[in-house]
Order: C-alpha cells, then structure tokens, then sequence
C-alpha cells in the first residue's frame, strides 16, 4: 500500500487542523494506522492509532482530548483532527500502516507515507 499524508500548515496556537493519510488500493480497513511525529534531530514519536478491523482508537497522553483519529473506509482515508493545538505540536507528521496489530513504535509499521509540517505558532 502506498501513503500519502496531507492537511499540514502553519496555525496559531489554540486553533484546529486535520492531517489526512490517503492509501492507494482497497481493503484499507485491513491496515492498523499510527501517525508519528518528529522534531529535526529526534526520533519519530507515536502520537494516535487506530486498530485494523475494530477501528479502536489509541493516544499518546499529550494528545488525549484534543486529537481525534477515524478512519473513512469507503475513501481510504485515515483523518486526524488535531484541536487546542499547542507549540509543542509543531513536528513534521508521518502516518504509516500494516497489516499487523497497532504498534506504539516505527518497527510495527511496513508502510510510510512522506511527512507533512505542522507549525503551531504561540
């Protein structure tokens, strides 16, 4: 499956952005989905997830309450919408899949998609 990742920009702090990642082909609901992020010089880090099959959604504490992740099934497309965005939200943000059961780390993942920048401005 191929990813691509969409919906970045630059916001002020409080504001809402949703990042998309589109796969190509069908039977995406076979995929878990986990979005990353990453600061230049760090290492990615999980922020939410969502199952295959079930769809059950998993955030990272920091994120809990502001971020939402659904899964559009007939489009192929995994949304996060990111709410009461804060300064330390501004990453460059990965969305990756695979066929597996949601993982909390990169090595869970076989499939990524290229980034896109978030910019949370305070």
């Amino acid at each position: 499956v191929q990813l691509q990742a969409s919906g970045g920009g630059l916001v002020q702090a409080g504001d809402s952005l949703t990042l998309s990642c589109a796969a190509s082909g069908r039977a995406f609901s076979r995929y878990s989905v986990g979005w990353f992020r990453q600061l230049p010089g760090k290492e990615r880090e999980f922020v939410a997830g969502i199952s295959n099959w079930a769809d059950t959604t998993y955030y990272v504490d920091s994120v809990k309450g502001r971020f939402i992740l659904s899964r559009d099934v007939n489009r192929s497309l995994i949304h996060l919408q990111m709410n009461n965005l804060k300064s330390e939200d501004t990453a460059v943000y990965h969305c990756a899949a695979d066929l597996g059961d949601m993982g909390y780390e990169t090595k869970a993942y076989k499939y990524w998609g290229q980034g896109t920048q978030v910019t949370v401005s305070s």
